[in-house]
């Protein structure tokens, strides 16, 4: 039987819900998927506190991304 790979996330917008401290550890972001909220491990160059808007920017391993600030453009 095939394998079906879960989607990526890289593209994502999400909300920390636990602060990141930079390459001292990662943080927890939510994530909007397919319909839901999933959690990811949220690692980030510069620490970022809780409630962070955060844009994905790769994959690592398993539910484990890298994350940059991100603040929405209202147009």
């Amino acid at each position: 039987m095939p394998r079906v790979s879960a989607p990526s996330v890289i593209g994502c917008v999400g909300s920390l819900v636990v602060a990141t401290r930079g390459s001292a550890g990662p943080g927890e972001v939510l994530v909007s998927v397919g319909g839901g909220r999933e959690a990811y491990l949220a690692w980030s160059d510069e620490p970022l506190p809780k409630d962070t808007m955060v844009l994905v920017i790769d994959e690592r391993e398993t539910r484990t991304v890298d994350v940059t600030p991100w603040t929405a453009l209202d147009l």
